[in-house]
């Protein structure tokens, strides 16, 4: 969680349905039962602080001052994390992503570990609609023959919700997606990720209508 937000100034310390945007998706960790440990990664005092006294038993790792800003690769973030702290195996998500939870988490973990041909997993959202190429070439369709949207074959779209891949492997490759990666589809709505401005309205309108 980075104490700045480029696009969604301070997005992370946000409230969001009546609780700051960070405890959504700390909370699924937490419920997850396949998750062993609950660290978070970040550049901000302030968001250690509110993290530890919300959640005593989350760790807390501080980025490195050459880790710091919003132009460092997160494949550079990844393999540091990696290198530090404890574990055989990762997963790797967003403050950004609250309406993400512990049922789907457990799942992807058992996905991962049932598929021995993929070399990590990376979330996805199927898309079902007709994408075009800058220079007008069509990418999913033919528009002589203009097919039903839903008829379309779909294309998966990285949503940002999890990452999952052994330590070996990060630290072998420097990446947390490999290209053998395991695919992972999630429902649009469980996989809204916060970029812009109407993504925080649209995510806070799905929480208040899946609690209340």
């Amino acid at each position: 969680m980075k104490g700045n937000s480029e696009r969604v100034p301070g997005k992370n310390l946000r409230p969001i349905a009546g609780r700051p945007l960070f405890e959504w998706v700390l909370e699924a960790l937490i419920d997850a039962r396949r998750v062993d440990h609950v660290f978070v990664d970040t550049d901000s005092e302030k968001i250690a602080d509110e993290v530890t006294a919300r959640f005593p038993d989350v760790g807390i790792h501080i980025r490195p001052v050459e880790l710091h800003g919003d132009l460092v690769p997160m494949h550079d973030i990844v393999a540091h994390l990696a290198s530090v702290l404890p574990g055989d195996a990762f997963l790797q998500t967003h403050a950004t992503n609250p309406l993400l939870t512990s049922t789907t988490i457990d799942k992807a973990i058992e996905a991962y570990e049932a598929d021995e041909e993929h070399d990590s997993l990376m979330a996805v959202t199927p898309r079902q609609t007709r994408f075009f190429w800058e220079d007008g070439r069509p990418v999913n369709h033919d528009p002589a023959v203009l097919l039903r949207t839903q008829d379309l074959p779909p294309l998966m779209e990285e949503n940002s919700n999890i990452y999952i891949a052994s330590k070996d492997f990060i630290l072998k490759t420097g990446r947390r997606v490999g290209p053998k990666a395991l695919l992972f589809p999630m429902s649009a709505e469980e996989s809204q990720d916060i970029d812009e401005e109407i993504d925080f309205y649209v995510a806070e309108c799905l929480l208040k209508r899946r609690h209340g």
